[in-house]
């Protein structure tokens, strides 16, 4: 880039640097594509493929989900794009840029962020469709400027994250504010050694698809941009998709805010070359939807190869780690998802596909540190599109013992539904299944009761990883069966309500038709179960409130006249009930932004009324306390969490710190891991996380304090600890994907 390039970038940068700016909700109507809008028909070449409306209905459903989700926090804007085979909607919200008051359109481009490894992903394996590239080289004999490391180091092992190579280790390799080659790129990391040994741990990384990037080049002989261009945009449709550079921006490019103390600022500048493999491109939501078209048609790579691109690859020990090559991967509530979020400076984005149900939504805002808000708009679209508009909620369950066995039976109908659907109308395949009996009974060891309650924690542990191969994968395969099953017995149209219905009908139904059908005892359930599912099923329906089937509390302005009915359905089933918690924390998290502190209480002891053993329940209002300074009322909170299997799992010394250091403000900070030690005492990295937040606080003394029990914690011998309180927590080979790069996967347990 010549001098006065660079200096044009400075002045950009400079102008960006504008007044604090807050905006509510967008008003008005948003900026809606043409009907019969021709996607794909701006592509030469491509064959025209006319879209169609969704019902009018439809239309006004989502377009309703869309502004109640941008009603709470600020925001600027947003493009959301959803197809469902031929039926297309495409809209806009808010502003591109807040300063000119330019609308946000249809036409809006946004940066891609790390859906960008997608595209290159899927260049990479047309690469290897070609003979052009192998996926078992080692990277270096393709990218000489990438040293031999202490192992070696495989194409494929950097499509699944699966490379040891190392992610952003500092602020100097995050901020680049100048433009580099593929070569600069690749130096900032060249040299670093390997974090682990490939295929030992999964770890999200930037600069592995970097090296993609350069093996694109290597292979193709074009440069990675023109490569795109040619062989994934033009194909695609996707006719404003470009790399994010100074040469490509035009007036429809959205300008990009942070939220700070509540309100919108500008952007700080980034120059994303430096990370061009891995997060480098601009495109249109329309383009997204023109990606994920073009994927579920296998219009891009082969049939056979798009199915080994949306299968989860495995750690060494035979762990899932819910990432295929270049897309996230997983079931949810009965859908097979394939999906990639985006985030960094000016943008978040996410594109989720569903391959059975010829489904694809494309979301894009101009705000950094969406990922929370796009992923729960997406679960909520999806809702609409797929689930005939009915709001699913977890279960709650008041028995320690009953609440893993439902984890259980959540997952299982869960992964079968998903991995049957995806096997059979999608470009999936399905683990062998060579001894059926077994599975079914290792499933009912794992369902056992007994067994469940000698360490709820330590048999919900195995039951989150059921589905993995060094299992057997049983939870897949136990599951698909039974699926398979169903849709014998009552037809596919039937199979696919049971997303919208939930596990309980699922394993129902299931018990029914092992009758109906005449199913040996070894593919059927015993007796415990089955009192279980009984027992869970008339609790569940006592617990219904009609008026609240389509309905979500934190969606309608009158929730308060509904508060009576839920702690009266309550009552009425104190064992399973439908859980509430997300719609009220949502409530109160809107009263929070609003500085509304009693409301929020309010809400928040509302949840814990209705849900005492939901974890995020127990901590949203144990930092509302925080906030209102009532610190001593903190700990019981957490205590009551912490009891609860799921919350021996995630309130471990690593989940505290890291929701403390996403805590709203530096004292709810403080307060947690205050709460934190007291909890976990012989912990020294919680200890160490103190002093350094009493320090940074000016509290010199109580930071030397938490030294001394820091070293005193290292010193002393390891404790025996009981099942509710011992360290631990998520598998780390298969963590979520970080929420400024991937996919973090919801919870699957739901009714």
């Amino acid at each position: 880039m010549s001098a006065s390039s660079s200096k044009s970038l400075v002045a950009a940068f400079l102008l960006l640097l504008g007044p604090v700016t807050s905006l509510a909700a967008p008003r008005g109507a948003p900026v809606c594509e043409p009907v019969n809008a021709e996607a794909g028909a701006e592509a030469p070449g491509t064959p025209s493929q006319l879209s169609r409306e969704f019902p009018p209905e439809v239309q006004r459903a989502l377009d309703g989900i869309v502004r109640s989700e941008l009603s709470v926090g600020p925001v600027a804007g947003m493009s959301v794009g959803i197809t469902r085979g031929e039926q297309r909607w495409v809209c806009a919200y808010g502003h591109r840029d807040l300063t000119r008051k330019l609308p946000a359109t249809p036409r809006t481009t946004y940066r891609m962020a790390s859906v960008t490894k997608s595209f290159t992903a899927v260049a990479v394996l047309q690469l290897a469709e070609q003979g052009k590239l192998d996926l078992d080289a080692d990277i270096s004999t393709l990218v000489p400027t990438f040293p031999r490391k202490q192992w070696p180091v495989t194409v494929r092992d950097l499509l699944g994250h699966l490379s040891g190579v190392p992610t952003y280790d500092g602020v100097a390799s995050t901020h680049n504010v100048k433009p580099v080659s593929t070569t600069e790129a690749l130096a900032v990391f060249a040299d670093k050694s390997l974090t682990f040994e490939p295929r030992s741990r999964y770890l999200y990384t930037t600069w592995g698809y970097n090296l993609l990037g350069a093996a694109v080049e290597a292979a193709s002989g074009q440069s990675y941009r023109d490569y795109l261009r040619e062989h994934v945009f033009k194909p695609a449709g996707m006719a404003h998709a470009d790399l994010d550079i100074t040469a490509t921006r035009d007036e429809h490019q959205a300008a990009g805010y942070r939220v700070l103390g509540g309100v919108l600022k500008p952007s700080r500048f980034l120059d994303v070359s430096s990370r061009f493999g891995g997060g480098g491109t601009r495109a249109t939501v329309g383009d997204m939807l023109g990606f994920g078209r073009a994927v579920l048609a296998h219009t891009l790579v082969s049939r056979e190869t798009m199915g080994r691109m949306q299968s989860s690859m495995a750690t060494s020990d035979g762990r899932l780690t819910d990432y295929g090559m270049g897309f996230a991967t997983y079931p949810l509530r009965g859908h097979y998802l394939v999906a990639h979020a985006g985030g960094q400076n000016e943008t978040t984005t996410l594109l989720v596909m569903f391959p059975a149900e010829d489904t694809v939504i494309a979301l894009a805002t101009n705000v950094e540190g969406e990922a929370k808000r796009l992923r729960r708009l997406s679960i909520r679209l999806m809702e609409q599109v797929l689930e005939d508009g009915v709001t699913r909620r977890d279960a709650h369950l008041a028995d320690a013992v009953d609440s893993v066995v439902y984890e259980g039976l959540g997952r299982i109908a869960s992964y079968g539904l998903a991995y049957h659907q995806w096997a059979t109308r999608g470009p999936g395949s399905l683990p062998a299944d060579a001894d059926l009996p077994g599975a079914f009974a290792r499933v009912s060891e794992l369902l056992d009761r007994k067994e469940i309650a000698r360490d709820a924690r330590a048999a919900l542990e195995r039951i989150k990883g059921a589905h993995d191969p060094r299992l057997g994968s049983v939870f897949i395969r136990v599951g698909a069966h039974m699926a398979r099953t169903l849709e014998k017995t009552h037809g596919a149209a039937r199979l696919r309500t049971y997303p919208a219905e939930g596990p309980l009908s699922f394993f129902a139904d299931y018990l029914a038709a092992c009758d109906e059908q005449g199913l040996p005892d070894t593919e059927r359930f015993g007796g415990p179960l089955r009192e279980d599912l009984l027992r869970f099923v008339a609790s569940w329906k006592r617990a219904e409130v009609p008026a609240l089937r389509r309905l979500r509390l934190d969606e309608i302005k009158d929730a308060e006249r509904h508060w009576p009915a839920l702690r009266e359905a309550a009552a009425r089933a104190p064992e399973v009930r439908p859980d509430y918690s997300d719609e009220l924390l949502r409530i109160a998290e809107g009263h929070a932004l609003k500085k509304q502190t009693p409301a929020r209480l309010r809400w928040l002891e509302r949840a814990v009324e209705l849900q005492p053993r939901s974890v995020d329940s127990q901590v949203a209002l144990a930092q509302a306390l925080l906030v209102a300074k009532r610190d001593a009322e903190v700990l019981p909170h957490l205590r009551e969490a912490l009891a609860t299997p799921q919350g021996a799992l995630t309130l471990t010394p690593a989940g505290l710190m890291k929701r403390a250091g996403e805590a709203e403000s530096p004292q709810v900070g403080l307060g947690l891991l205050r709460a934190g030690v007291a909890l976990h005492p012989d912990s020294p990295e919680l200890w160490e996380a103190l002093a350094k937040r009493e320090g940074a606080q000016g509290h010199k003394t109580q930071a030397k304090a938490a030294l001394r029990q820091a070293r005193r914690a290292r010193e002393a011998p390891p404790a025996p600890t009981s099942s509710a309180s011992r360290g631990g927590g998520e598998r780390s080979s298969s963590g979520p994907v970080p929420d400024d790069h991937g996919l973090v996967k919801p919870r699957q347990q739901a009714p």
